[in-house]
């Protein structure tokens, strides 16, 4: 989509909005609404996104409009940051690429068997969306979870081990994000994202909910998720009606979003979608003002304020984090 310059004029910024209620969202078409911007100084790539032994605590944020379009080109000052309740001064920020270690989840259970060939093609087209410094890994899983790859920046041989797995078997979702999300600790990069690509139900983990809630909100890695549900009126079990629920408040907790497949061709589209936006989100920092040393967990709100004349803004960011605990 064309730039488009962000100017004081009241005029200008009418025109912006009607251009905006015109278009119409579509995958694959003018995803991402951009503001001209000056460029910002890119993240230390010595920090990590939450850090709770250090004073410094870096929130990636994503903005979207409301056609669900990425919006790019805000600056600080369209934003304000709250940790319980208490505003705080956002002393850092940038909406620079840079480098990502992604883990890729891959379901290869029984309930995948159809829809198996589909999602190869969705993890690879979010593959193609990788930068040269991206690194990924890829957690496989059916009955039992495994790290069918460690971190490796080929694309290729991430591709060959895709291709020589077969789905069968019952489904240890929850053993497979608390694999991945352990193997995240060898990252070489400070982003971190982790990538579901599932049906979402589980019957086989030994890991429980709360197991991986928790291990969830002591992360900083980002969750996105494919959740490739089955359609109203299938028979499902109680662990796919579950399902949806559980990858949503995974992804939830940490910024990150679920996307919906209603068809298996949406699935290179939507893999795309979730490429762009961890190329184009906002890293906002702060010192926390609470400076108690009580390991608890502190809720975070980050609010966006639009340029006037465009229309409400949606933000998406990490919902906490734990305090330092000495």
């Amino acid at each position: 989509m064309r730039k488009r310059a962000l100017q004081p004029h009241i005029s200008f910024l009418v025109v912006v909005a009607c251009a905006l209620c015109l278009l119409v969202p579509a995958f694959g078409q003018n995803p991402t609404l951009t503001l001209s911007k000056q460029p910002d100084a890119p993240p230390d790539p010595k920090q990590k996104p939450i850090i709770t032994k250090t004073q410094l605590v870096l929130i990636p944020t994503t903005v979207t409009d409301p056609y669900r379009r990425l919006v790019t080109g805000l600056e600080k000052e369209n934003f304000s940051l709250y940790e319980d309740g208490i505003e705080q001064e956002i002393t850092k920020f940038s909406s620079e690429d840079v480098p990502v270690s992604i883990g890729i989840v891959f379901d290869m259970s029984g309930s995948m068997s159809d829809k198996v060939n589909k999602a190869r093609q969705s993890a690879i087209q979010f593959l193609r969306t990788a930068n040269p410094q991206d690194e990924f890994l890829l957690v496989s899983f059916n009955e039992r979870a495994e790290l069918t790859s460690r971190f490796t920046s080929s694309v290729e041989d991430l591709q060959t081990r895709m291709m020589y797995t077969v789905a069968r078997g019952r489904t240890a979702l929850l053993d497979a994000v608390y694999l991945g999300l352990s193997q995240m600790r060898s990252a070489h990069n400070a982003k971190k994202a982790l990538l579901i690509i599932s049906d979402g139900g589980d019957n086989h983990s030994r890991y429980s909910e709360s197991d991986v809630r928790n291990f969830v909100k002591e992360s900083d890695v980002q969750t996105y998720a494919m959740g490739i549900f089955d359609a109203p009126g299938y028979q499902k079990s109680d662990e796919e009606r579950e399902g949806p629920g559980l990858l949503s408040e995974m992804c939830d907790l940490t910024g990150g979003r679920v996307f919906q497949v209603n068809n298996l061709d949406e699935l290179p589209d939507i893999a795309t979608k979730i490429g762009m936006e961890l190329r184009n989100q906002y890293v906002l920092g702060y010192t926390p003002s609470n400076k108690t040393t009580d390991g608890r967990w502190r809720k975070i709100k980050v609010k966006v304020h639009p340029p006037r004349g465009l229309p409400p803004l949606t933000v998406y960011s990490r919902t906490g984090y734990f305090g330092p605990d000495h």
